[in-house]
């Protein structure tokens, strides 16, 4: 059967909820799964590689792929703008190969509207509850009072666009929710609208059924 295009799989949380802890382990689960690197005005921290963790770039470089349509996506996130470039994403859909976006509410809202329907596959993770979210952003240690206190308060406008989203989990369990997003895409990459070689395949069938006749 001939190549499939690939999955767009868009994992959105509120900061706390374990998108990244599962799109690692998604990833660790088949690592043919792509991941895309986002583009950021943010500054490097220590570590950081451009290309690597991100494409650090200055705001007038970022406005100027806005305008030129280079990003599926972007948002402003605490004073800082992030994206994902296109061009990478549509060649990696084209050649068959699934690509992962670890982005936000509105980044998903983007993506839906800038590509073909149905190679998007939206995954909203929910918490067990808000006390449990303001604990796991806490026991991180990455982050100030100040700063847990916005992601806090921005978590409420997130959580409530779920309803956008194909799948909704709700991360009680990371090794139940790890399950659950491996089942998604097994079952995504199964469906028949997906598979352009089907037809053929059915019509070789068929004319096996009419030799033996």
């Amino acid at each position: 059967m001939s190549q499939r295009r690939g999955l767009l799989i868009i994992l959105s949380s509120p900061s706390g909820a374990g998108k990244s802890t599962l799109a690692k382990r998604l990833r660790a689960w088949d690592p043919e799964i792509g991941f895309s690197v986002s583009a950021t005005t943010r500054a490097p921290r220590p570590g950081e590689e451009h290309g690597r963790e991100y494409f650090f770039h200055g705001h007038d470089e970022f406005r100027d792929m806005v305008a030129e349509s280079a990003l599926l996506e972007h948002a402003e996130v605490f004073g800082n703008f992030y994206g994902t470039p296109k061009a990478p994403v549509v060649a990696a859909l084209e050649s068959g190969r699934d690509i992962l976006l670890d982005i936000d509410w509105q980044g998903g809202q983007q993506v839906r509207n800038s590509l073909r329907a149905e190679d998007v596959v939206s995954i909203f993770v929910l918490p067990p509850s808000i006390a449990e979210l303001e604990r796991r952003l806490n026991s991180r240690g990455q982050d100030s009072d100040e700063v847990i206190a916005g992601r806090m308060k921005r978590s409420r406008d997130e959580i409530s666009h779920w309803a956008e989203y194909d799948y909704v989990l709700v991360n009680e369990d990371i090794d139940t929710a790890e399950a659950e997003v491996q089942a998604i895409v097994t079952a995504e990459r199964l469906k028949r609208i997906r598979r352009p070689g089907l037809t053929a395949f059915v019509r070789g069938l068929n004319t096996e059924f009419e030799e033996r006749l």
